[in-house]
């Protein structure tokens, strides 16, 4: 009984962990922030934005994504959905609107030694 309590606080927290480490995400995609958002990458990124798709080091992502949000200013974000895949790792689904269109953005987090990082995040075309 008492190693049952033990996971399911150990639960809490991870849930916890993820749940800040989104709203942290939430926030700086609302403010087109690819700095904040950067902390949040591991030390390498599977980043897809519109059709420029690779895996990148935690620097050349973040000058990527810096070089998007230029381009196409934020004027808002909302996430629209979040959850748990198969293998343990969170995402979340929202929609950036920007002054040159709206975009869907999707985003892998996955709990590791180093804290949660975001594995993979995509910027695509809302249709």
């Amino acid at each position: 009984m008492k190693n049952f309590a033990s996971i399911i606080v150990l639960l809490i927290c991870f849930s916890g962990v993820f749940a800040q480490t989104e709203e942290n995400i939430a926030v700086a995609l609302k403010a087109g922030n690819s700095k904040e958002i950067a902390k949040h990458f591991g030390t390498n990124v599977n980043l897809k934005i519109l059709n420029q798709e690779d895996i990148y080091s935690k620097n050349q992502a973040e000058m990527i994504l810096k070089d998007f949000f230029t381009k196409n200013p934020v004027k808002n974000y909302i996430t629209k959905h979040n959850g748990t895949s198969k293998n343990g790792a969170q995402y979340s689904i929202g929609s950036l609107n920007t002054n040159n269109g709206n975009f869907r953005i999707y985003y892998f987090i996955r709990k590791n030694p180093d804290g949660v990082q975001i594995q993979e995040l995509r910027i695509e075309n809302e249709e």
